[in-house]
């Protein structure tokens, strides 16, 4: 097992949602491979988008619905600052992951996190778990919580 997808498993456990994680048999580095493969709808998968404070240099998640984009201005105005793209080497470091695989729980560091409303629409959503083919189902509450994400209109 990778060191990503154990620092998530030992979150999810944590958190009391032991032995959700699912190795998928393609890759699931986008929304939409994600969703074909968990044969959901595009929006019931979480996607982690990670941004760079322009003044703090920090990262910030974003977890938004598969279908949704991410809106920098909005996106910044939750954030209380300027956002800017956050390089590769960024999101390697501060969350341990690498793009494509960022889970939402399991990060090396404290990331301030934001939902996207329409995450909770619905009974179940999915998350990558830290490689490209590892996804895991919860219960939007359940991440919500775990995540201690702000719910915030950033689409």
């Amino acid at each position: 097992m990778s060191k990503s997808l154990a620092r998530v498993t030992a979150a999810l456990r944590a958190a009391g949602l032991a032995d959700v994680v699912v190795e998928m048999d393609s890759e699931t580095r986008t929304a939409q491979q994600a969703a074909d493969a968990a044969g959901c709808a595009l929006d019931q998968i979480a996607k982690s988008i990670v941004f760079r404070g322009e003044a703090s240099g920090e990262p910030v998640l974003f977890l938004t619905a598969g279908g949704n984009k991410v809106d920098p201005a909005r996106a910044a105005e939750v954030a209380g600052e300027p956002l800017g793209k956050a390089d590769a080497a960024l999101i390697r470091a501060r969350t341990g992951f690498a793009i494509g695989g960022v889970a939402p729980v399991g990060h090396l560091a404290p990331i301030p996190t934001f939902w996207d409303p329409r995450l909770s629409d619905f009974p179940l959503i999915y998350a990558a778990a830290g490689t490209p083919r590892h996804i895991f189902p919860v219960a939007p509450d359940d991440l919500l919580r775990v995540t201690a994400a702000t719910v915030a209109d950033f689409t």
